[in-house]
């Protein structure tokens, strides 16, 4: 058994929204909850989140997505690799959010009781 976190960080690697999640669940299926509501002017994001669907959402809210096609992809996308750079803010975010070893280890083994223990520590991150 294992857990997965969805997260969205803002421009100075700040957590925005955090969603938790069976450790099968793919990133994509979380992608339309994480950015609704809010209105970013550009989406960063990895090769896991290549799909038509969500770059035509993004697209039509005004953000210019950055997510690099994948390899097998019969029509390649462009996308600006210098803002792709930026994607490292979300890992630096996960790599504070394995400095809690309850966190990095789960100790809860209920998911509402881990996911209460995440907001704390996002809440920390931000005052941090």
């Amino acid at each position: 058994m294992s857990t997965k976190i969805h997260a969205v960080v803002d421009a100075l690697g700040n957590p925005l929204r955090w969603i938790l999640t069976g450790g099968e669940v793919a990133d994509i299926t979380q992608a339309h909850a994480l950015i609704e509501g809010l209105h970013p002017q550009m989406v960063v994001g990895d090769k896991g989140y290549d799909a038509n669907a969500l770059v035509a959402r993004i697209n039509a809210a005004g953000a210019t997505a950055v997510i690099p096609p994948r390899s097998n992809r019969r029509e390649q996308r462009t996308y600006d690799r210098h803002v792709y750079k930026d994607r490292n803010l979300v890992e630096r975010f996960f790599n504070r959010l394995k400095q809690f070893r309850r966190i990095a280890t789960r100790y809860e083994k209920l998911a509402n009781n881990f996911i209460s223990l995440l907001n704390l520590v996002c809440a920390y991150i931000w005052l941090a």
